[in-house]
Formats: C-alpha cells, structure tokens, sequence
C-alpha cells in the first residue's frame, strides 16, 4: 500500500537547492525585461470561481481542471491559466483604467495532463498581456519581448510563428460537426499526418486541401510562396500577407535565422484569433513559450479590446538554465561558526561580522569541535571559526 504522506501528486515535484536558484534566476531576468519596457506587474488569486474557465465561450474542458466546492458549495477551480484571469480583472478592477493596458504576471496554474504525457501539473508562468492599442504595434512588441524572453534563457532558441486565422477559416470551411472540427485541430497540432489523412477521408475542395497542407508548411520565407496556392480565398491571403509582413519585421529587428514560419501551429486554447507563436531553446523538446492574439477574449467579460501576450514555462526555462550551467548556482559556505558551551549569542554576532564582510556563514549547532569539523569536511567548508569566553576566536583551517 502506497504512503501518500511521503509522495507527491502526479504532475508535481519538489525543488530542491540549485533548482531554487535557477527558477529564481529565470523570473528575475524575465522581470527586468518587461519592467523595463513599462510593464505593470500584477497577481491573480490560485483559487478562481469555476464560471471564469467553464463558460461556454471559455474554452477549457472541464476534465482539465483540478475543481473544488467552498463552504457556501459553489463550483471552484485552481487556476488552469492565467490570460483568463487578467481578463476577468482588466474588466473588474481595472475598468476604468485606460488602455493600452500593459501588464506581466509570475504565478503558477494547475492544469491536469495526461500520464506520462511530460507536462508537469502544476507550474510557473511568467509572461506579457497588452490590452488594447494598435495591434500591429502591439504584435511587434510582443514578439519582440519573446524573442528577448528566450534569448534570456537560452541564445540558442526558435520562435515559430503561425496565423490562427488561416487555421481557423480552413477547418471552418469544412462544415464539419464540432466534435470532428476539434480532432482535426488536435491532428493538425500534433502534425499527426496519416491520422489526418484518414480523417478527411472523402471530404474534397480547397478547404481539405489546404488543411492536408497545413502541418507541411514550416520553414522560413520560403513558407510563404508554397502556401499561396492553398490561400482560396481573399481573406486567407490577407491573413497570409499579414504573417509575411510580421515575419520580414522580425527579421528586421536582427533576428533572421531565429524565426520560423509555421501554418500548421495551432493550440489547444482556442481562444486566439490572430498572431500565434511558441519559442523553444535547445535541449527542451516542448515549447517553453506560448502566446497569441485574443481579440474577443475580453468581450466574454464585458470589456471589448484586442490583445496579445505570452507566458514562458518557468520550470522548463529553468531546467535548460541548470543544464547549461556548469558550476554550482548554491554559494559555498565561506565560514563555519562554533560556539562554545554558553557563547551562541557572540557566536551569532560574529557571524554578523562576517556576512558584513560579504562572506557566506553556517552557525553550528552541534555539540562538539570534531562534529563541526567533519560536517565541514563533508561540505567542503575550508574554516571553521570558534568562538569561547569574552568573544575570543580562534581560526581553524580545514583539510578534507
């Protein structure tokens, strides 16, 4: 029989130490970079009323969240995202406010994945939304910010980007029941092409055409060119215009090389409407950063405006961080303190004195020299500094 006191849940784990460090270290460099561009930090509640991810419009499956009832038995959930959220407050508390309203965020959600799927249930996210304003400005910037977001874990990264409405008007164009809609949506995002295939099995036109060539269409400029003959309609080959001009000002900012172009991106959320994008650093097979444009998101809450925004995974950011990192994150202990039988607050003085000269200390609490000592061997601390009667200390070097 399994002893739940001693494990964690599935999808969760403990971090430990240098993990510490390097999520920590990934949170203040995606701080600096959105409070310097004038972003306003702001932190939702982990525990949100199950109406802000369950509405029809709201785009989250039930069996995805983890839900709970509170004391007056009403339906809650904890937050499986966070875009949702800062729409709710951007319509609430920040009414008022005018826009554009550019706001970051560093909180974690739950969300319930599948065994041995490699997602973790619960984790950070660190990111951007910009609320109203121009959106072709407001795409440029986003992405600009995304692109500085993976340089800052990893210079060796790709930002794929891909137009939702293009997917969304093809599979559209189908006339398909929802049910089937969405498993193409989920074959497409898997780029699961005989499934696909076989799914649009005796379906004919240019729609099915063009979906069977979505998930082939990856690359770079020359992206666009194949995909024209797949653009049936005005409207698509304005959507595609518009991705090949987003593209050409990315390359434009230095970052040719890094950007790839993909028409078969499509998320799981599907409460994008424009500019989709995800980021990856080499040595993380899974996405460490998502976003997108949301231009109806907000009406769903009674405030119409356009956005965009991203969030980076933390704890994938930060495992790449470790894994390119060869030295220890955790500073090593310059000094460790003993104090003898009754001399524990000059001891803690002395450490003071210490830490006041920017060394690192560990105040003993062990009985005996010699337990001090071999602590100090185990660990790698190179002095050990005793402190008897009348403040005296005495300095002994140690040798593993």
């Amino acid at each position: 029989m399994k002893r739940y006191d001693l494990l964690t849940p599935e999808g969760t784990r403990d971090l430990l130490f240098d993990e510490c460090i390097a999520k920590r270290s990934i949170q203040e460099k995606l701080r600096k970079i959105f409070t310097a561009y004038g972003y306003s930090e702001v932190l939702t509640p982990g525990l949100e009323f199950y109406d802000v991810f369950g509405g029809k419009v709201r785009y989250f499956p039930q069996e995805t969240m983890y839900k709970l009832v509170d004391g007056k038995n009403r339906l809650m959930v904890l937050r499986p995202d966070n875009t949702m959220p800062i729409a709710r407050l951007a319509a609430t508390r920040l009414s008022k406010e005018p826009l554009p309203l550019k706001l970051y965020y560093n909180q974690s959600i739950f969300m319930v994945n599948p065994k041995n799927s490699g997602r973790d249930d619960e984790f950070t996210q660190s990111g951007i939304e910009i609320l109203g304003g121009e959106t072709t400005a407001a795409d440029y910037e986003a992405l600009s910010l995304a692109a500085q977001a993976l340089f800052a874990v990893d210079e060796d990264f790709r930002l794929e980007i891909g137009e939702s409405g293009i997917f969304r008007t093809v599979v559209d164009d189908l006339n398909l029941p929802e049910e089937q809609s969405e498993e193409i949506h989920a074959l497409i995002e898997s780029k699961n092409y005989p499934a696909l295939n076989e799914a649009l099995e005796g379906i004919s036109g240019s729609a099915a055409e063009a979906v069977k060539a979505l998930p082939s269409l990856f690359g770079e400029s020359e992206v666009f060119a194949a995909a024209e003959k797949y653009m049936y309609s005005k409207e698509l080959r304005t959507k595609l215009s518009s991705l090949h001009a987003t593209y050409e000002a990315l390359c434009s900012m230095g970052y040719s090389g890094k950007i790839k172009v993909d028409l078969g991106l499509a998320h799981k959320k599907n409460y994008y409407t424009g500019i989709l994008f995800r980021g990856y650093v080499e040595g993380y097979g899974l996405p460490v950063l998502s976003g997108g444009r949301y231009d109806t998101l907000l009406g769903g809450f009674g405030r119409n405006a356009a956005a965009v925004g991203f969030a980076v995974n933390v704890e994938a950011a930060a495992k790449v961080f470790l894994k390119n990192t060869a030295a220890p994150l955790t500073k090593p202990v310059d000094v460790l303190v003993f104090s003898e039988p009754g001399c524990e607050i000059s001891a803690l003085n002395h450490c003071r004195e210490l830490i006041d000269t920017g060394l690192t200390v560990f105040n003993s609490l062990f009985h005996t020299v010699e337990e001090a000592e071999n602590y100090a061997k185990q660990h790698g601390i190179k002095r050990i500094d005793i402190v008897g009667r009348n403040s005296a200390v005495t300095v002994k070097e140690v040798w593993a």
